[in-house]
């Protein structure tokens, strides 16, 4: 239809830090999810740099992340003609809802499906409801374009580092209490992350959407 011609894809994994990709890259496919933004404050990041620290002290070499979101869907795969509809399909949806604010405080550890890649994120424990009430909103459209909808029962964070491979269970048993007291004895008190959530923003391959709540 655009006269794409088909190209053959390697995952260079030497250039994303050793990561590897959910799906294969083509061309006309776009890697889709929307999500809340975070900038992070200069004593976030002192806290994460603290934490990177004793996690290598327990031999887990964990990275930050390259920037910090919470994710309000799974990254699903766009064809190019299906962006245009797709991004005013969560418009009409997103039109009356209101903006609100969220509390991320309580440290978690997750991995990717593929079992290759480890996270360390903040959950969020205030905004839940409005956050379920619009990843509701979001996967009527994911329905509609026949897209993968979000998890049934999601637990909302901010990631904060990562490493490669599956070392859940060794992050949890050998430092996830010392980091999460870490946060805990924060010279200005115990810490956490206040995000305002203004702004939804879906990222489609190079492009960004902005959608400003009421």
């Amino acid at each position: 239809m655009f006269g794409e011609s088909e190209e053959k894809w390697t995952d260079k994994r030497d250039e994303h830090g050793g990561r590897m990709r959910s799906f294969q890259h083509e061309r006309g496919n776009w890697a889709t999810y929307m999500f809340f933004p975070y900038d992070p404050e200069e004593s976030f990041l002192e806290v994460l740099n603290e934490m990177m620290v004793v996690a290598a002290t327990h031999g887990i070499p964990l990275a930050l992340s390259e920037e910090f979101h919470l994710s309000l869907s799974k990254t699903v795969v766009l064809r190019h003609h299906w962006i245009q509809p797709f991004i005013q399909s969560i418009r009409t949806g997103v039109t009356h809802f209101q903006k609100f604010f969220c509390l991320a405080d309580k440290l978690m550890v997750y991995s990717n499906a593929e079992k290759t890649r480890t996270f360390l994120g903040l959950e969020i424990s205030t905004g839940k409801t409005q956050l379920l009430e619009l990843s509701k909103i979001l996967d009527q459209t994911m329905k509609e374009f026949n897209l993968c909808t979000f998890y049934k029962d999601p637990s909302f964070h901010i990631s904060l580092a990562w490493c490669v491979g599956d070392h859940t269970e060794s992050l949890k048993k050998a430092c996830l209490s010392e980091l999460q007291s870490l946060i805990g004895a924060h010279e200005d008190g115990p810490f956490h992350i206040r995000l305002n959530c203004t702004e939804l923003r879906c990222k489609t391959g190079n492009k960004v959407f902005i959608f400003s709540l009421q």
